[in-house]
This record gives C-alpha cells, structure tokens and sequence, in this order.
C-alpha cells in the first residue's frame, strides 16, 4: 500500500503585466500556492490562488494529517483534512490551502497508478470548453479590443470583459467589444458584484440589446435575494451567473436551493479541490443545471471532465499567463475552443519550473 509521505509547499507572487481591476476591486500581482504530495515513489502536483498565510496551513496542519495516509484514498484524507480545520474555520485560505491539497493528492495517486488524471477522476467528456476571460476595467478601448478578438481570432467561440467600475463607460465598452469579435462570437460580462440591484436590472436590459449571453455576479454573491430577482426578471437568453467564491458545499446548496443562478460557478482552488469540485457538480445535476468552473484553466480542464451537467471554463488571462510561466506540459486551446487534456500522460501531466519561478518566491 503506498501511503503519502510528505507535502512541500512554496507560494509565488507575480506581478501582472499591468495594473488590473474589475468593478470592484484592483490587484497588481497574483500569489500562487504550490504543494508538492510525495509517496509511492512519485510526486502530485496541486496548486491554489491564495495569499502567503496558506502556506502555514499546509505545513503547520495538514501535512501532519495526511502522511501516512493511503495514497490511494483521496476522499479519506479530504475528510480528514475537513475536520482536522473545524476550530480555525474551513472555508477561506483554510479551503484554499485544502485544495491545493487535494489536488496534488489526485495528481499523486493517478501518478502511482501511471494513469492520466481523467481517469483517475472517471471522466464523462473527453474535453472541456472554454470562454477567454479578462477585458479589465483598467483596459483602454484598444487593449479591450485586441485582447477579446485575438480569442475570437483563436477559435474561442465566447469571450468575457469586466464591467461595473465606470458604468457611464460601459455602454461604449460593449460597443467597442461587439465590433471587435463580431456577431458569430458570444459575448460575456462579470460584474463583480458591483450593481445594486436596481442598476442591475437595468443593465440587464441593456445588455440584451448587446446580444449578450452571460451577466455574472450581477449584485453581489451574498444577495442571494437579489440574484434571484435577476434570474426572475432578466431577459430570455441572458444566464445569470455566480459561485465562484464558493469555499464548501453548504454554500452551493443555499445557492442553488434560492434559485439565485442560471448556471452555477465552481472554482477548484477554493472549493475544496477535486474531491469538493465532484460533489458540487452532483448538487448541479440533481437539479439539471449546468456548471462553470472558474479559472485555472491547467487544473480545471481536468476537473470539469468529470462534471455531467458541463457548460465551459473560464479560460482567465491572468491564471492562463502564470500557469503557462509556472508548469511545463501546459494545454493549449484547440480551434473548436476547447482544452483536451492528454491521456498519455500520467496525473495533470505538468511539472514545474522551479528556476523560472524563483524570482518570485515569497514562501
């Protein structure tokens, strides 16, 4: 029986190419959780984004959870990892830092298996869509326009911008944005909780006139009254959409038993990692709602396999730029805009830069 020897764990901060916002919030640089699981004579890779604190999460707690485990019984050790959080609380870095965990544990136990991660999970598809996703508020005109076509240019059939910071402008934006993808390329907005719901309701409206398909957080993720109200009132063919800081299965089932989504986000770093990612899937297909996971696109093409009621991944500049200086054997976006992971390799079939990465350790 292989068991789970040890956790290694970094955490990287690296800046963006420029400043970024989006309708509620500016950043400069984003931190990257890195755990190493060793056992079996392999090494899983699993990874987070997060802030530096994750770190001692993973070293001070979990790792002495979780060696000596069976490597083999994920689920065993995510349960434990729960648990073992109770009196600091289980969602926020602590969640983080669990699935960072519990991904490396998957990547380690499809490694020792010599199978890829897909299989490892049970896949349902064999690839999963994506939509780009970036279009900050920060952006000009120019640079909103270059970014959005070059995806549509890809082959990436829908695209995603912020809106919200500068309302007055957004009308301008979407014009901008709609004359650069065309008319056969979906297009998508987020804005981060920055309406209230009365403005959102407007927008809404708006929007439709757009030919737009996808108005996420359109108030703020704890409205789950005013979310509803979207979904209620907004126009045919606009999905009202929210999730992504969903820390733990309590959380999606409030969501979802309010009505509050069209389509429910999941995000694989936050939720939990695989183990959470699956069981959050089942909620949506208890009820035949489509799921849409949100970002780190490396990890999540994987994950989102193994989801019955898939819609697509958010295919985010920032993650996508960092996984790509991050890891080796990265998945590129294929024509039909999908990323189709690879079944010859075992696990994730990454491995990481470590000299391209050191310049920005931090942990």
């Amino acid at each position: 029986m292989p068991t789970i020897d040890s956790l290694d764990v970094s955490v990287y901060t690296i800046p963006t190419e420029t400043p970024e916002s989006d309708g509620t919030l500016k950043w400069d640089s984003t931190s990257m959780l890195v755990v190493e699981a060793h056992g079996g004579g392999c090494a899983g890779l699993g990874y987070s984004y997060t802030q530096v604190g994750a770190a001692d999460v993973v070293s001070g707690k979990l790792a002495g959870v979780v060696s000596g485990l069976d490597a083999m019984d994920v689920g065993a050790a995510w349960a434990k990892m729960l648990h073992e959080v109770r009196n600091f609380g289980q969602t926020g870095i602590a969640a983080m830092a669990i699935s960072a965990v519990d991904i490396a544990l998957w990547d380690l136990k499809s490694r020792i298996l010599d199978v890829s991660f897909v299989v490892a999970i049970d896949a349902i598809h064999d690839s999963t869509p994506i939509y780009g996703s970036g279009g900050f508020c920060s952006y000009s005109d120019e640079q909103l326009a270059e970014q959005l076509s070059e995806w549509a240019a890809a082959g990436i059939p829908r695209v995603k911008m912020k809106v919200g910071r500068e309302p007055a402008r957004d009308a301008e934006r979407l014009a901008v944005a709609r004359k650069a993808i065309g008319d056969d390329t979906e297009l998508f907005v987020d804005a981060n909780g920055a309406y209230s719901r009365s403005q959102a309701l407007r927008w809404a409206d708006i929007y439709a006139d757009h030919d737009v398909r996808w108005f996420e957080e359109p108030v703020s993720s704890d409205d789950l009254e005013g979310l509803r109200l979207l979904c209620d009132r907004a126009p045919g063919g606009i999905d009202i959409a929210a999730g992504e800081y969903g820390w733990n299965l309590p959380y999606f089932q409030r969501m979802l038993d309010a009505g509050a989504v069209r389509c429910l986000q999941v995000d694989v770093t936050r939720c939990g990692g695989i183990s959470a990612f699956v069981r959050a899937s089942a909620l949506c297909d208890a009820r035949n709602l489509d799921l849409s996971a949100h970002c780190a696109p490396q990890v999540s093409a994987h994950a989102c396999t193994a989801a019955w009621h898939l819609r697509h991944l958010e295919y985010f500049h920032d993650h996508n730029r960092i996984e790509h200086f991050a890891f080796d054997g990265c998945l590129e976006p294929e024509s039909a805009g999908v990323l189709r992971p690879d079944r010859s390799r075992p696990g994730l079939g990454l491995s990481l830069k470590r000299a391209d990465l050191e310049q920005w350790r931090v942990r």
